[in-house]
C-alpha cells in the first residue's frame, strides 16, 4: 500500500488500509490489481479523476487533425491547368494535409489509359520534392488514384547517417490491344 506522497506503507489487510484512508478523509484506490499482492494507494479519487480528464482534454487539444484534400485530373489536362493544380497540391501539403489525386477516364480516354498514367506519374514525380506517395498510383475501374502525404520531418538530426529518398512509384501503362504480357 502507498500513502498520498507515494511512500510505501507495507503489506496490510484491506480493512486496515481502508481504516487508514477513512481517518485521512481520502479514498483507497487499487492501482495495480494484477500485482501480487495488489497495490493500493490512498488518494482523493474525485481529484484524481478530474486531473485525468484535464490531461485527456489537453491531449485532444494538442492532437493534429489531418485532412485529405482531393484534386481531380483528366487525361487531357492542359499545361496551365496542370500547373495550377500542382500549386494547389503544394499548398495543401505545406498545410500538413494529405492529397488524394484522382484521374477519371471519360469516353474514349478509356481506350488510352497510358495518357492518364503519364499525367499521374508526372504529378507524383513533380511532388516528390515535398511529398511522398503514401499509396502508389493504381487503376480502379475508370479511376486512377494516388495518395500523397507530406514528407516526414526529421527530428533532431540525421545522426551522421544519410537517408536516401524512397523510390519513385510508377505504374506501367496498360497493354495495348496487340500487346500481351
Amino acid at each position: 500500500m502507498l500513502d498520498t506522497a507515494g511512500q510505501m506503507l507495507g503489506v496490510m489487510a484491506t480493512r486496515e488500509a481502508q481504516r487508514i484512508a477513512d481517518q485521512q478523509g481520502l479514498d483507497l484506490v487499487e492501482v495495480s490489481p494484477n500485482a501480487e499482492p495488489p497495490v493500493c494507494k490512498i488518494m482523493d479519487y474525485g481529484k484524481f479523476r478530474y486531473e485525468e480528464g484535464v490531461k485527456r482534454k489537453q491531449a485532444r487539444k494538442n492532437q493534429k487533425v489531418v485532412l485529405i484534400k482531393e484534386i481531380k485530373f483528366h487525361a487531357s489536362v492542359d499545361t496551365n491547368d496542370l500547373e495550377h493544380k500542382m500549386r494547389q497540391i503544394k499548398e495543401f501539403i505545406a498545410d500538413g494535409h494529405k492529397v488524394k489525386i484522382t484521374l477519371q477516364y471519360r469516353g474514349r480516354e478509356n481506350a488510352h489509359k497510358e495518357l492518364g498514367v503519364a499525367v499521374v506519374n508526372k504529378v507524383v514525380e513533380t511532388c516528390s520534392a515535398f511529398a511522398i506517395a503514401e499509396q502508389p498510383p493504381r487503376i480502379l475501374g475508370r479511376v486512377l488514384g494516388c495518395l500523397l502525404a507530406p514528407k516526414p520531418v526529421k527530428a533532431g538530426g540525421s545522426g551522421g547517417q544519410q537517408q536516401h529518398p524512397p523510390p519513385k512509384p510508377k505504374i506501367d501503362p496498360p497493354p495495348t490491344e496487340g500487346e500481351k504480357r
